[in-house]
């Protein structure tokens, strides 16, 4: 929300009136006039007193001009701004739309979707030999040390598409012996010659020298770890014998074991949320529908009842608070004296309500609630003089969207304009990330070749000086790319892929702050609402925001897009350094985090006016932005006091309306509701919906309570 500014001489600390003697005589004749509201008293403090705006806008602090009566609102003879940033920002978008369609030339999606074997291809894909082979098979996967490896297709050794996974234990020696290649043969490369030797066939990796019982997952065969009895074991085996007739234990895949048993798990707990998402959906989009009903009422509620509504809301989140962390007490007691449940956090997301069985969780619940009630009880004691003056702005900012109802329907636009935004980001990465041909390398095993990880040709391979000097050797399928230009510097359309979209976003977001300013300030400068706002304000601004001022919003949202993207750029370092033993490196990175922080809130405070100001006298970003930053300036500490209040006010109301929402939801999903009870879906974990229903809730009071906010810093900044 931005910052907001008085005008020295009023005294805030009376609400919004009282400079001296003409000021409590103004404040008196606005009193007979009480009806017209606080903007009237407004304009007649602007008369009574010196004031700092012209229809040029406002001047240095130490230079102050005289009122204009004359001034009617937002300047609507302008002229183009930064035009410049205008062109720059097409070619930028228009070359944005280029590298999307080359990425979409030269990428192919299936080639993250399949995976791909030792030869290039494509498991699953349709009209080839692998068509009906979707899965991926590995022939030694003692060569994999970490499933991860698996995942990216790094590990060396053949890899082999196939229709099934294998259900058994089987050696290469013993289906060699007994010459019954029924069941083997598939899991061999295709035209097999089984008269060939085990050795010879191990030799030319022609089949693995056993098979596992494994299951699919992530369209690749992993062994069927389980426990049983605290032992990991493979279909109920701890040992099993190799090509050699030696034992091979189970354990000796515990690495990769213990990562994909837990990616197993999280693939099974993934399953159960998307089928309680399947199952409760259509409850779940009636609870965003009440919340969005219940922002509008709140809207409404505070139109008609002014400053108590909020002062009621106050008092009931105090209120509120308080039974929480009583509740949370006796919950603690009652299950302090209970045997330790330390163990079920082993088994998280097994048993539904299982933390709730904890007295730590209840502890940890208590003490959150009474820090919460700390700040909330400290914030009131030291802003109580400030609240009445949020109050009276919030209520004429109510005033506002009454007559301009179409502003609450503005952020459905920035929704869609942003999803259309990172749609476009998401499909141009997928297709750049899969762009290019098959790139083969090198695996040897031997530790001192020289040939390791070097590009080869799998067709010419055989007959090179490879195998002769790296005679264990093979060329395998590594990744795809290639050696143009484009593919070796591929990073460089990615970067510009990310920064780009970061450029649109916050582009979309100052064109709706700069739309409902001008929309805004259009009813603040009408003496006569039904007459003198104009019949579509928020076009009327969208129209002059597009056509005049395209390059000033680019322009402001450049810089902003520039700060983010040095800040990703650290967060990968900062990221990367984790493990650095280096003491100093990432103390300094921290701090330049925590430096480009403060600045790109900085900007986007000074930003946020500045966009005010040029929706209403139609002045370039630079302009608008040095006006803005001297208004500010006049008042920063006031403002910045006032601006919190009004902040924390608005906080309460989003939490009212998605705290409110969020009890019903639980009520109803934990069948507390005897009246609807068989209505109620069958749920694997009751918190998926709940949890989705609060946070979307939250979500939509954010969309309607941002447009109130714009509308309180638009006012204010006005007057």
């Amino acid at each position: 929300m931005a910052k907001k500014m008085d005008i020295p001489s009023f005294n805030w600390d009376k609400k919004i009136g009282n400079a001296g003697e003409e000021g409590k005589k103004t404040e008196t004749s606005a009193k007979k006039t009480k009806k017209k509201g606080v903007q009237q008293l407004v304009r007649r403090e602007e008369i009574s007193i010196t004031a700092i705006w012209t229809p040029k806008g406002p001047q240095a602090p130490e230079e102050p001009c005289k009122f204009d009566p004359n001034f009617k609102g937002p300047v609507h003879k302008r002229n183009c701004t930064d035009v410049c940033c205008c062109v720059i920002f097409v070619i930028v978008v228009l070359g944005y739309i280029a590298l999307g369609t080359t990425a979409w030339i030269q990428g192919d999606p299936r080639k993250l979707i399949y995976p791909t074997d030792s030869h290039g291809q494509l498991c699953g894909q349709k009209n080839t030999s692998n068509a009906d082979k979707t899965i991926l098979f590995y022939f030694n996967m003692l060569k994999c040390s970490k499933p991860e490896v698996l995942i990216n297709l790094q590990c060396p050794t053949t890899q082999l598409c196939v229709s099934k996974c294998p259900d058994r234990f089987e050696s290469l020696k013993d289906v060699s012996k007994s010459n019954n290649w029924t069941y083997y043969r598939q899991f061999c490369k295709p035209g097999l010659n089984d008269q060939k030797s085990a050795s010879d066939i191990i030799e030319d990796e022609d089949c693995p020298s056993i098979i596992v019982p494994s299951r699919p997952f992530l369209q690749r065969c992993f062994p069927d770890f389980k426990k049983s009895k605290g032992t990991l074991t493979v279909a109920n085996e701890t040992v099993f014998k190799d090509s050699e007739n030696s034992e091979t234990k189970v354990s000796d895949l515990k690495d990769a074991a213990t990562t994909v048993s837990r990616l197993l798990n999280a693939k099974e707990v993934g399953i159960k949320i998307c089928e309680d998402y399947a199952n409760s959906w259509y409850w779940i989009l009636i609870g965003l529908v009440i919340s969005m009903v219940a922002s509008f009422i709140f809207i409404l509620v505070l139109r008609y009842t002014g400053g108590a509504l909020l002062w009621v809301i106050i008092a009931g989140v105090i209120t509120a608070v308080g039974y929480g962390i009583w509740h949370c007490y006796w919950e603690y007691s009652r299950l302090r004296g209970k045997p330790s449940t330390k163990n079920v956090l082993k088994n998280s997301l097994q048993t539904e309500g299982i933390y709730l069985q904890l007295s730590q969780m209840w502890l940890v619940f208590m003490i959150l609630l009474i820090v919460i009630e700390v700040v909330i009880v400290i914030m009131l004691i030291f802003l109580r003089k400030r609240l009445c003056i949020a109050v009276a702005l919030l209520r004429e900012g109510n005033k506002a969207i009454q007559y301009i109802m179409s502003t609450l329907f503005y952020p459905i636009i920035t929704f869609l304009l942003l999803s259309i935004c990172i749609t476009y980001c998401v499909i141009t990465a997928v297709l750049l990330a899969s762009s290019g041909t098959a790139v083969y390398k090198v695996v040897a095993t031997d530790k001192n070749c020289t040939h390791a990880n070097l590009i080869c040709n799998p067709k010419t391979f055989n007959d090179s000086d490879i195998p002769k000097t790296c005679p264990k050797s093979k060329c395998l399928f590594a990744f795809y790319g290639g050696e143009s230009v484009y593919h070796r510097y591929i990073i460089v359309p990615h970067l510009c892929n990310l920064f780009v979209l970061l450029w649109l976003v916050n582009y979309i977001i100052a064109l709706g702050q700069c739309t409902l300013a001008g929309a805004f300030a259009s009813y603040y400068w009408a003496l006569n609402k039904s007459k003198d706002i104009p019949t579509c304000p928020l076009y009327s601004s969208f129209s002059r925001a597009i056509s005049y001022h395209t390059g000033s919003l680019a322009f402001g949202s450049l810089i902003v897009s520039m700060l983010q993207m040095v800040g990703n750029v650290l967060d990968y370092l900062h990221q990367k350094l984790k493990g650095s033993r280096n003491r100093f490196t990432r103390f300094l990175l921290c701090c330049l985090k925590c430096c480009f922080w403060c600045l790109e809130h900085s900007i986007k405070f000074i930003n946020t006016n500045a966009y005010i100001m040029m929706a209403i006298y139609g002045k370039n970003f630079c302009t608008s932005s040095k006006d803005a930053y001297f208004l500010l300036m006049r008042n920063v500490i006031r403002v910045t006091v006032l601006d919190k209040v009004t902040d924390f006010l608005l906080f309460l109301g989003k939490l009212v309306i998605s705290g409110s929402v969020g009890v019903l939801a639980f009520l109803f999903f934990t069948h507390k509701i005897p009246s609807i009870q068989a209505e109620v879906p069958t749920l694997n974990y009751y918190w998926v919906p709940l949890v989705t229903v609060i946070f979307g809730s939250y979500m939509i009071a954010h969309g309607f309570f941002n447009v109130y906010a714009m509308c309180v810093d638009t006012l204010f900044l006005c007057f």
